[in-house]
């Protein structure tokens, strides 16, 4: 045991401020980011909810909050979030059974993930406008 190797002859990981972020690991990490996110935009929608229970005094409250920029800005990250996080969850599915593990065709589906997201999310806010 006093003879030990200390291990520093073993390469380092990269740090963070030299490691290029790869097409195929990105929408991964924010997969799981999104997943924390969506559970924030659950307690902003619990907050909603108790307040139109609680009465109008309460609800008057959360509504100018949600309907100030800061509250319109995370609405539509969290719409955003919930779009990406189903979409890439989709591309897990596939993942599951079996397909699409090839290279050309993980980059083509992160875009896909990407895209779509976009798209989607500004469909539902365009719906939402209109209705």
């Amino acid at each position: 045991m006093a003879n030990a190797k200390t291990g520093t002859d073993r390469p380092l990981s990269p740090h963070l401020q030299i490691y290029r972020p790869q097409l195929s690991s990105m929408p991964s990490i924010t997969h799981r980011i999104t997943g924390m996110a969506n559970a924030a935009g659950l307690i902003l929608l619990t907050w909603w909810l108790v307040a139109m229970a609680t009465g109008a005094g309460a609800f008057d409250a959360v509504q100018w909050f949600l309907d100030s920029i800061l509250g319109r800005i995370m609405l539509f990250g969290w719409t955003w979030a919930l779009c990406y996080h189903f979409l890439n969850g989709i591309r897990h599915l596939v993942w599951d059974a079996g397909f699409g593990f090839e290279v050309e065709t993980m980059e083509r589906s992160a875009k896909m993930v990407i895209g779509g997201s976009v798209v989607l999310t500004l469909l539902v806010w365009i719906v939402v406008a209109i209705v």
